[in-house]
């Protein structure tokens, strides 16, 4: 195939240094235009002295014009600015937003979580989200304009989805608690992201219900078959760069035992290249998946409570954004699904 040239708008950023990070090891790619607000006229060693190959690149300023001419443009921008950018590029450029803008299909949700007016509805890049009969890759195929999924919403959809289209549990009992890296929240400079205030400390944020990527993951369990969803969704900042480890319950439908569950599981997971169901007993840990787009998975019954315990860990910048967004452009420009992946962690 000939060789992409793919563009990354907010190159500064977390998110656009993985993708940046990730585009290095693809062997299809070649990277071009970054571009940044803030930061734009600086060197992208300053932001990310980690990618070496492109430390003396200057990012430039974000507009339609430095990032016109690319087969692929990544759009790793605050929430709410995507849609401006989007709307100046051509129907022949693939362009792929790691934000928010375009993920909800409710405007009224959009407006509700976000504020403002909403951008629309794009594909949805989870190609492993059950759809219907089938998933969502089906649906990237060929597509020109790619929205991302949020990090907290693939780690809870990988790690419930199978019991919900498997009618396994009662989607109208959903209580999801997860560990959350800081980089979750961005470089902004917050107070309580400084290392002063959340080294030593576990914080929760987003509780009651107010978080933004509790409709998103609704709107995806009733992708995947609920025709009701209810969930109580806590993040909780812990003392890690990286990482997500989620806890998905939901109460059993009647008769249900472990072997109907992992046999669920197993039939969901079995082929996909980038999830993997832990033998029984062995439990997923953040550390484990860290620089890889991999999800572990395990399950189990808690018989007394009469739940299933459904526990998911991603690396929040690579399966969670990045790599997502990259496994989902392969598909969209007919690449197999694992090029420029990887499933091996970095460990201790």
């Amino acid at each position: 195939m000939t060789t992409i040239t793919a563009a990354v708008a907010g190159a500064s950023g977390y998110a656009g240094g993985e993708v940046l990070r990730l585009l290095l090891a693809h062997p299809d790619v070649e990277i071009g235009a970054l571009t940044a607000a803030s930061s734009a006229g600086t060197p992208l060693g300053q932001h990310h002295p980690h990618l070496v190959p492109l430390a003396d690149r200057i990012l430039e300023p974000t507009t339609a014009e430095t990032l016109a001419g690319h087969d692929v443009v990544f759009l790793g921008l605050p929430h709410g600015q995507s849609g401006a950018v989007a709307a100046q590029l051509g129907e022949d450029v693939l362009v792929i937003d790691c934000g928010a803008d375009f993920r909800l299909q409710s405007a009224e949700e959009w407006t509700e979580f976000y504020g403002g007016e909403h951008a629309g509805t794009w594909p949805y890049g989870l190609p492993e989200l059950i759809v219907g009969g089938g998933h969502q890759r089906d649906n990237l195929k060929g597509v020109n304009r790619i929205a991302v999924p949020g990090c907290n919403v693939t780690a809870i959809t990988l790690g419930i989805q199978p019991a919900i289209s498997a009618g396994l549990v009662e989607s109208t009992d959903l209580v999801a608690v997860l560990a959350n890296g800081f980089s979750g929240a961005g470089k902004a400079p917050k107070t309580h992201l400084l290392a002063s205030e959340g080294l030593g400390s576990a914080t929760p944020y987003g509780v009651g219900g107010v978080h933004r990527h509790v409709p998103e993951i609704m709107q995806n369990l009733r992708l995947a078959g609920a025709d009701e969803v209810t969930i109580s969704f806590t993040p909780t900042l812990v003392p890690m760069a990286r990482g997500i480890l989620a806890t998905t319950t939901a109460r059993l439908a009647p008769g249900v035992d472990i072997a109907a569950v992992r046999a669920a599981y197993d039939t969901e997971y079995g082929n996909e290249p980038f999830i993997h169901l832990l033998p029984e007993g062995q439990w997923p840990t953040t550390a484990a998946t860290l620089g890889a787009n991999t999800a572990l998975i395990q399950v189990a019954i808690d018989a007394r409570a009469n739940r299933l315990v459904a526990v998911s860990a991603i690396d929040n910048l690579v399966k969670g954004t990045a790599g997502g967004a990259i496994q989902s452009m392969n598909l969209a420009l007919g690449l197999d699904e694992t090029t420029g992946l990887s499933t091996i962690g970095v460990a201790p």
